[in-house]
């Protein structure tokens, strides 16, 4: 990698984090381009050498975040139901970490795919199903889930309950622990929901 690959990756990293600390604090919507440029210190234009708009430094920072999230849960020490649950907990607790601005911020932007334009930010959903699907695929690769265990039915059904909590918790206000949520749901029936497919080890 040339050196103005470098810099120019360390550039979007800054504007990345300048708009994400802005959109935290005001949300999307009172966030304008020139905020996010005077405060990592570069040219408005800059902006535009990465981003279309706006909406689209929330999708760059969602896929970066959610591909490391999964990253960490498939080397994470421990049984698969353990590296099951530090997946579904680290992917709320991103979502809480960012804040509930950001959160709806992305929830509103996202929930229309027509309205996106990039056509790689149009499948987070079907990102996060692969990424679960993937967890699955793993622990039947270790030995530690049956061989027909179906992966499909199970990868949406943890990603529907993740988006619903995700939902619940952005109509609430945040007026409770997104996280602790996740925590109780893997706690009280994340090894119930797996056990049909666990193999006896």
């Amino acid at each position: 990698m040339t050196n103005r690959q470098i810099a120019a990756m360390e550039t979007k990293k800054k504007l990345m984090a300048a708009a994400k600390e802005l959109i935290r604090e005001k949300g999307l919507a009172n966030t304008s381009i020139a905020e996010i440029t005077s405060r990592c210190g570069v040219a408005n234009g800059t902006f535009y050498t990465y981003f279309k708009r706006k909406e689209d430094v929330i999708f760059a920072l969602s896929r970066e975040t959610y591909q490391e999230v999964l990253d960490q849960a498939l080397i994470h020490p421990g049984t698969f139901l353990e590296r099951l649950t530090f997946f579904a907990v680290t992917f709320t607790g991103c979502i809480e970490n960012s804040g509930l601005k950001l959160c709806q911020e992305w929830v509103r932007n996202t929930v229309d795919p027509d309205l996106i334009e990039n056509e790689d930010d149009r499948g987070k959903l079907a990102f996060d199903m692969q990424s679960v699907a993937k967890m699955l695929e793993s622990g039947i690769e270790r030995g530690e889930l049956k061989s027909d265990t179906p992966v499909e039915v199970l990868s949406h059904t943890l990603i529907d309950v993740l988006y619903g909590q995700m939902l619940c918790w952005d109509m609430s206000g945040g007026t409770y622990g997104f996280v602790e949520r996740t925590e109780e749901f893997c706690r009280l029936f994340l090894g119930a929901m797996m056990a049909p497919y666990m193999q006896n080890l």
